[in-house]
């Protein structure tokens, strides 16, 4: 076995999915929802108002951090945020005192509003499975929201595969910071040469997993950033193609 450890990507590595959160029907049905327990808006103040706050959320951050602006993620709305917080201050804002789990339900309705598609690539259950078998640990780091991603990944039926999963909203940090993928290293005390990243962003995932050591497999999915640059990683695939990375990762059975 190549490695003893194999850190995988999510959304474009192992789940396909395509979120549209501006179409106007997300609002529309967004604020009846939000009417339903008395915080009365109207469709396109809601939605400006909750991108305010996401924005103004992912500016404190920074100022916290010290970090530059980070591109945000083609299916997630700044993840490092919890993004439940915001759906929780939409209600403050109409006077209306709502609790932790209603703010939750509400996040959780806005994402099923916005995904039109969510489904796993050919294969990943049997690429996990087959990595499990052989011994080597799994683990997940992704930029996400955990109210959306850890249902998500139930509905899938993937969550079981792992050792750990990270979530960046979680941790108030996202790839590529370094300090994410140390966060991993440090709670499971791996040793970089004996591991891998396996990622469809070139930045986030490949750049950011060099930063700390890590072996890089790069694939270049249906929903991977335009590539500017050729990619360099350990292993290269330009393709969604799941027993090509069971070949690559564990060889022919």
């Amino acid at each position: 076995m190549k490695y003893k450890n194999y850190i995988f990507d999510l959304y474009g590595t192992l789940v396909d999915i395509r979120t549209d959160e501006d179409r106007p029907e997300v609002w529309d049905k967004l604020t009846l929802f939000y009417g339903y327990y008395r915080a009365i808006y109207a469709p396109e103040e809601l939605r400006r108002s909750f991108y305010e706050l996401v924005e103004s959320g992912e500016a404190a951050m920074r100022q916290e951090t010290g970090a530059g602006k980070l591109r945000s993620d083609a299916h997630e709305v700044f993840p490092e945020l919890e993004i439940e917080q915001v759906f929780l201050e939409l209600f403050r804002r109409r006077g209306v005192e709502a609790d932790a789990a209603l703010a939750v339900h509400a996040g959780q309705f806005f994402r099923i509003l916005s995904t039109e598609y969510l489904r796993l690539y050919g294969g990943v259950k049997e690429l996990l499975a087959a990595l499990r078998e052989r011994g080597g640990n799994i683990y997940l780091l992704s930029n996400a929201q955990r109210i959306f991603t850890e249902y998500e990944m139930n509905i899938l039926g993937i969550a079981e595969y792992f050792d750990d999963i990270l979530i960046s909203s979680s941790c108030g940090v996202r790839k590529p910071d370094s300090r994410f993928f140390e966060l991993l290293q440090k709670r499971h005390g791996f040793l970089p040469n004996e591991s891998i990243m396996i990622g469809n962003d070139l930045q986030n995932d490949i750049e950011g997993a060099k930063q700390v050591g890590l072996h890089t497999f790069y694939i270049h999915s249906n929903i991977s950033p335009e590539l500017t640059k050729k990619p360099e990683a350990d292993y290269v695939q330009m393709g969604m193609d799941m027993e090509a990375v069971r070949r690559s990762l564990l060889g022919k059975d």
